[in-house]
């Protein structure tokens, strides 16, 4: 009987425990919660109620991040941002401007500031995304650290046309096939000793910073092996053949381009809270409405980029009840604005998602906008077609996305498909968002490219030297007076 007694007792006890902290009403997880490890710009993670009877908790709860300067005399400076979704799901996510110790994270009710989840406390020193201090782990361990994916199907697809690569050999004849300043533009990157060398080629080549960001990036957290590739700051994809390897952020059916994450979705990951306002975290918290509350037509607003796009404005105008669609810029078909203007104001990405139904048409290659879309909270029609980013053989059609014939001939009847069935439709929009979730977060994308980087210098036979004309890519100049790096990693503690 005092078994069953002290039994009892210990239960109610856990019990208690796990109340105080509601872990059985509330889960979290994310990179946020392993600054220490896991250095981004911006360290985010998810709150999500395990029950729909806790759900109006999230609207009430407080996120508190602090820390302190390494005197311990005060806190350190820390920007945190708390994002709502229209999924019940909260994201929490900081920016450090100075190295912090001592950095705890507690979520906690406003009603009665007790703990809703459990609460962590980093001893430090917890290092901002500027310091130049790369992990004395070899990088296999470190993407084990990182928490980053070993397999990726297109990585693996793209790869396998490449399984030996000798620079020395294949150099000069790059130099010749690449080097046309009228039409394609692209850089030879080094990266040796851990430090960034290029020579790009072409008439322009401003694009280069995005390759030189995310290059500089990773070499601040980690010690990327030697390597040696040829990026194209263009668009369009170029590789005719399998002679010269060339990374792309765009692929298509008939080339064979290495991916990489477009530009624009690592800018936004590399900027988080930081100078671009649209991200894959913002873009799922700024949803001003639920779905009921959406307008039941599909939406676009765009350029002049495709053919396609003016087909969509004759649609649109023939089925006013379906569709809200507009041009906003004309460039390439300026001798057509008399039929398809007269253009529209820009509107806010954020404000796209007040309609129920997103179109995904092709500009000049895939629209750069679809992982934005998918991540939004509204079902996204593809348009079929060549291109493709890094991620599009995992989405499944009718189950992330709803397909659209090339030539549009079948888009009325999905979008009428679509008002008739509510139910699959918030199916396919929950999955999508899943899937954003897992694949196309900051930290993902910073996987992608170190992985990629870390499998090429397999493949790379060559000594990796830094060629005539190359100059190095410094790192910017951080904001800190010295550098602070303590050449150390910290124990992760969770309490």
């Amino acid at each position: 009987m005092s078994g069953h007694i002290i039994l009892f007792i210990f239960t109610l006890t856990f019990n208690c425990f796990l109340f105080s902290f509601g872990v059985q009403n509330f889960k979290t997880w994310g990179p946020g919660l392993k600054p220490d490890l896991i250095i981004l710009p911006a360290r985010y993670f998810f709150i999500q109620s395990e029950d729909n009877s806790t759900d109006g908790v999230l609207n009430n709860i407080i996120v508190r991040v602090n820390g302190l300067d390494k005197s311990g005399n005060r806190n350190c400076r820390i920007w945190t941002n708390v994002l709502h979704t229209t999924d019940n799901i909260v994201i929490v996510r900081y920016k450090l401007y100075e190295v912090c110790y001592s950095l705890n994270i507690d979520v906690i009710s406003k009603q009665d500031h007790s703990s809703l989840t459990p609460p962590v406390h980093i001893k430090g020193p917890v290092y901002p995304d500027d310091v130049v201090c790369p992990s004395k782990e070899p990088i296999d361990k470190w993407l084990s650290l990182y928490e980053c994916k070993n397999h990726n199907p297109q990585m693996t697809k793209d790869l396998a046309k490449f399984p030996s690569i000798d620079y020395d050999k294949l150099h000069a004849g790059a130099v010749i096939a690449f080097n046309h300043s009228a039409s394609m533009s692209v850089c030879n990157y080094v990266v040796i000793n851990n430090q960034v060398y290029r020579r790009c080629y072409g008439q322009h080549t401003g694009f280069k910073m995005f390759m030189d960001n995310i290059l500089l990036s990773l070499t601040r957290k980690v010690h990327l092996p030697d390597i040696e590739f040829w990026s194209n700051l263009g668009d369009w994809p170029l590789t005719q053949s399998v002679q010269y390897p060339m990374f792309s952020w765009c692929g298509s059916d008939d080339t064979y381009d290495i991916l990489m994450p477009t530009y624009d979705i690592t800018e936004s990951s590399l900027e988080n809270m930081g100078r671009v306002s649209l991200d894959m975290l913002s873009v799922q918290g700024n949803n001003q409405h639920r779905w009921h509350q959406k307008h039941s037509k599909a939406f676009w607003r765009g350029r002049d980029s495709n053919r396609d796009r003016l087909n969509l404005i004759d649609i649109g105008r023939a089925h006013p009840d379906l569709f809200n669609v507009s041009l906003t810029n004309f460039f390439f078909f300026k001798n057509e604005e008399d039929k398809y203007g007269p253009k529209q104001k820009h509107v806010s990405f954020f404000e796209f998602f007040d309609y129920k139904y997103q179109l995904n048409l092709d500009g000049t290659v895939a629209a750069y906008r679809f992982p934005y879309l998918l991540a939004g909270d509204s079902l996204v029609f593809k348009q079929d077609s060549k291109y493709y980013e890094h991620f599009y053989t995992q989405l499944r059609p009718w189950e992330h996305y709803v397909p659209v014939k090339k030539d549009l001939s079948d888009l009325v009847h999905r979008v009428k498909w679509a008002m008739e069935h509510e139910d699959e439709v918030k199916d396919i929009v929950r999955n999508a968002r899943a899937f954003v979730r897992d694949n196309l977060m900051p930290r993902d994308i910073v996987c992608y490219h170190a992985v990629l980087f870390n499998e090429w210098s397999k493949r790379t036979k060559s000594k990796v030297r830094v060629r005539d004309g190359m100059e190095l890519v410094p790192q910017k100049q951080s904001d800190l007076a010295t550098n602070p790096c303590e050449n150390s990693r910290t124990v992760h503690e969770e309490l």
